[in-house]
């Protein structure tokens, strides 16, 4: 069995030196980068299965490296680390998808278990193995063929498109939150972008109004709900 892959930014290099020492004694492959740059380079040669950032480094901060990864994969778990504990940070980590955020000074212990704790539900959900045809009222929306069926006839769909339909899907009946859409899908919650969604919702109402008892609901000021009537 292969040991995880765990890609370490740290700028700090006593601290940096002691967690990869840790993480590797706890059986996890660690590469430590002492700067954004170095850590954008060597993400960019290796495959990880997550990676634990610093947030203040030269050269590149830990907010921007961890914009590049986003741009490469919604689906890598990103942990912060930083010396401050501002909330406006916090808020900025989440919109960009960080899955934790850990303030110094922490435990190494702490963070070995939120470390375990994502990546056992990154686990647990490629065990259900992750669907990519769904039936849709009276449609068959295919993810990987990136089109939507109905009587013999196709619709083929954007990338983005097929990204938010499938949201909708995995979400079905459920509220689906518009910043959540945005983090995964634009990787930035900003104006311009929540406009562009709405733009690409009403073209999803436009491809499944043959089926009356599909509805994509807007709901005020949280998200969106695909909702199949019975």
């Amino acid at each position: 069995m292969c040991a995880i892959k765990i890609l370490l930014v740290e700028d700090d290099q006593n601290l940096g030196q002691l967690l990869q020492e840790y993480l590797n004694l706890k059986n996890f492959d660690t590469d430590l980068a002492r700067d954004g740059e170095q850590g954008l380079s060597l993400y960019i040669k290796n495959k990880y299965d997550a990676c634990i950032l610093d947030v203040m480094m030269p050269k590149k901060d830990g907010f921007t490296l961890a914009k590049e990864i986003r741009m490469d994969s919604v689906e890598i778990p990103i942990i912060f680390l930083t010396a401050r504990s501002m909330k406006e940070d916090t808020l900025e980590g989440l919109r960009i998808g960080a899955d934790d955020y850990l303030t110094k000074p922490f435990s190494m212990e702490e963070l070995l278990l939120r470390l375990k704790a994502i990546l056992r539900r990154i686990k647990n959900k490629e065990n259900d193995e992750e669907k990519n045809i769904f039936k849709i009222g009276k449609y068959d929306f295919d993810v990987i063929h990136q089109s939507l069926k109905l009587d013999g006839e196709s619709i083929r769909l954007t990338s983005k498109e097929t990204e938010l339909l499938k949201l909708l899907c995995l979400n079905i009946n459920q509220v689906l939150e518009r910043s959540a859409a945005l983090t995964l899908i634009w990787h930035d919650d900003t104006y311009f972008n929540a406009r562009s969604m709405d733009v690409f919702i009403a073209k999803l109402r436009k491809y499944l109004k043959s089926d009356p008892s599909i509805e994509i609901v807007n709901i005020h000021g949280t998200g969106y709900r695909l909702q199949i009537l019975k």
